[in-house]
């Protein structure tokens, strides 16, 4: 008798959950997105006012100041840097922008000017990082503190008011009901989304972040693509400062303090690694609508800002543990 080979195993259909990449990126994303909801739950019953509409447009537009940055800081970390200037270059982008449109310039014009001007601070910060050996949070530490100082030279401190209805609009307009910043941030995350995912440079991003080495030995120009990916972290910040010289109808240099906590803590919630290599930018949103939301709601519920200080660095600290604990449960497997 002849022996009859066992059969082959089929190997069976992914299950939809990761063929699908929405319902991939929702698995993915599972522990974020019920900690945003459980916020809102929360909040709903202890305030009068979270649902109310006003305060939901007004936390859509908050939100997308801190959407511009956040998108550039995830593309910095997952390609294994950090940036901390992106403050300062919020707050500057907003006073060039206000002033040249005080001038009378055109719009489009007013904003581009802005838009380079973080693009060059960008590749300044690039070039630091990636031709030295100088840490990225020293360079980008060093450029915050430069810039929030030129700014404060100046304009001597002093905000300046911006006259332009058209460039207010930017900010505080609505079309179809929704704030004209919500369609601005959506705009630039599809964008962002498809030179992440759908390009040679995104994968050239992953592969730096990941081992930098590694993909130099594989053809990788390493030293371009953190030049180019930092540029992206300083025009993202600078178009956050245009949108909120426009909502609050002047360019002020003392605004943006804090601006790169809330964006690397809605990076790190979004499963974003500063170990580099990992990371999404729809993480990210579900990390920037927690932050949005906690600190909404601790004004809502009217705590102290001192200890909203201390809620934010909680938070923060909790989001790098729990990368902490994933790279470790990585590591073991």
């Amino acid at each position: 008798m002849t022996n009859q080979s066992s059969p082959t195993p089929v190997k069976e259909k992914n299950s939809i959950w990761d063929s699908n990449p929405i319902f991939a990126w929702f698995r993915r994303n599972i522990a974020s997105i019920l900690a945003a909801l459980l916020l809102c739950v929360i909040l709903s019953f202890t305030t009068d006012t979270f649902l109310v509409s006003t305060n939901l447009l007004s936390l859509m537009r908050n939100v997308c100041v801190n959407a511009f940055i956040a998108f550039g800081i995830t593309c910095v970390l997952i390609c294994g840097g950090i940036d901390l200037s992106v403050g300062s270059v919020a707050a500057a982008a907003g006073v060039i922008t206000v002033r040249f449109a005080n001038a009378g310039l055109p719009l489009v014009f007013c904003v581009a000017i802005a838009l380079v001007f973080g693009a060059v601070v960008g590749l300044f910060n690039g070039y630091l990082v990636s031709h030295t050996t100088i840490p990225p949070f020293i360079v980008t530490l060093s450029t915050q503190i430069i810039i929030r100082g030129v700014g404060y030279v100046v304009t001597g401190g002093q905000p300046t008011q911006c006259t332009n209805e058209s460039f207010n609009l930017l900010g505080t307009g609505n079309i179809l009901g929704i704030p004209v910043p919500v369609f601005v941030v959506t705009i630039v995350l599809v964008i962002l989304f498809f030179i992440m995912n759908r390009t040679r440079f995104g994968r050239h991003v992953y592969a730096t972040g990941g081992n930098r080495e590694a993909a130099r030995f594989a053809g990788v120009n390493t030293k371009s693509v953190q030049m180019r990916v930092f540029m992206m972290s300083g025009t993202l910040a600078a178009l956050a400062g245009v949108v909120l010289a426009a909502r609050l109808y002047s360019g002020q240099p003392s605004v943006g303090e804090g601006f790169e906590r809330d964006a690397i803590a809605a990076s790190v919630l979004g499963g974003t690694s500063f170990n580099g290599g990992i990371g999404s930018l729809g993480g990210t949103v579900i990390g920037i609508f927690i932050i949005g939301i906690l600190n909404n709601g601790m004004n809502l519920l009217s705590i102290n800002s001192y200890w909203q200080f201390v809620v934010r660095g909680c938070v923060i600290l909790g989001a790098v543990y729990l990368d902490y604990i994933k790279k470790s449960r990585a590591l073991k497997k």
